[in-house]
């Protein structure tokens, strides 16, 4: 399983849009460089000469998620001149052993896009939950963390009743059901906080909303913890981690299905390619044959995973009843 976006999306690639048997054109930085440099020292080792033929000015090379253009290359010092930033990528510094694709099919700043945009579109069918512990006020409790702007409504809220006592055993704790509701603040929002300073909160980030919760029925002090249903986190970079996100380990067949689907669709891909997805989504046991493109296999696909993990999420996390905007448990 992935731990990162960056592993999510070299996943994408070996297990759907680069064929084992598929010869890329590749080699590795044999130092790193900085956002400027404009000449890259490269394996000898692992280009043919007839694909050192093919690095001439005007080819396009891809470090990470950079794309370049070659202007010149020195097979004698292998080095490859190189105009930085190309088709709307940006310039970055890169690490000694970093690979260095040459015309790739399908690059890796538009399969992280496309990453980025199947997370985003799993809601409102899917959704993330995260609990948080508050303690109850007889006011409203502003939620400031750095991605409440992206909770959406609470979907279970227990608080105990019953405080332990130093050396009291747990027989006379009860933890019960608490009425909660979530307000929608402008953003950015003022308030004046429990010691009387004012303080401002700004997203600007994500949904342009700040969150404050009200609980009822509850003594004020007490630990209330509350389960929200929430958007799934847009990721900031590779290194985004899925925990961050939101994302659960079964969300990530979903997203690989939709990346390929989003990546083929419109691209006249090689025999090669159209085997191995082929190949891929059989292996998965989606429909496929001679009346389906691979596309809408693997959307089919996508969609058969998300009734599943739809299905498993109402069975988790049953929608509580609302009265007056007011949650009420439903367990």
């Amino acid at each position: 399983m992935s731990t990162t976006i960056g592993d999510l999306v070299d996943r994408v690639y070996r297990e759907y849009l680069e064929s084992p048997d598929d010869l890329v054109s590749y080699s590795y930085l044999t130092g790193g460089i900085d956002s400027t440099a404009t000449t890259l020292a490269y394996d000898d080792g692992l280009f043919s000469s007839e694909e050192e033929d093919a690095l001439g000015a005007g080819t396009v090379i891809e470090i990470d998620q950079e794309l370049m253009y070659t202007t010149a290359l020195n097979v004698v010092n292998n080095e490859i001149t190189v105009r930085r930033g190309a088709r709307g990528t940006t310039a970055a510094a890169h690490s000694a052993n970093a690979i260095i694709k040459v015309s790739p099919t399908f690059t890796r700043k538009a399969v992280y896009d496309a990453v980025v945009d199947q997370i985003e579109n799993l809601y409102p069918t899917l959704f993330a939950v995260e609990t948080q512990s508050i303690t109850a006020k007889s006011g409203i409790n502003i939620l400031n963390g750095a991605t409440d702007n992206y909770l959406v409504t609470p979907i279970k809220a227990i608080s105990q009743y019953t405080d332990y006592d130093v050396g009291q055993d747990e027989t006379g704790s009860q933890f019960r059901g608490v009425s909660v509701e979530l307000v929608q603040l402008p953003n950015p929002f003022t308030y004046t906080n429990d010691a009387g300073a004012s303080v401002t909160v700004t997203y600007t980030n994500g949904p342009s909303v700040v969150h404050a919760l009200q609980n009822y029925g509850i003594t004020s002090g007490k630990t209330i913890y509350v389960t929200f249903k929430k958007k799934f986190v847009e990721p900031t970079d590779e290194d985004t981690t899925l925990v961050a996100v939101g994302l659960e380990n079964e969300y990530e067949a979903i997203i690989m299905a939709g990346v390929a689907a989003q990546m083929v669709a419109g691209k006249d891909i090689s025999t090669l390619d159209a085997k191995y997805l082929t190949d891929q989504i059989a292996v998965q046991n989606a429909p496929i044959g001679s009346s389906n493109q691979i596309r809408n296999s693997l959307l089919q696909y996508q969609q058969l995973l998300i009734q599943q993990a739809r299905k498993d999420l109402r069975a988790r996390y049953p929608e509580p009843v609302s009265m007056n905007n007011i949650n009420y448990p439903s367990v």
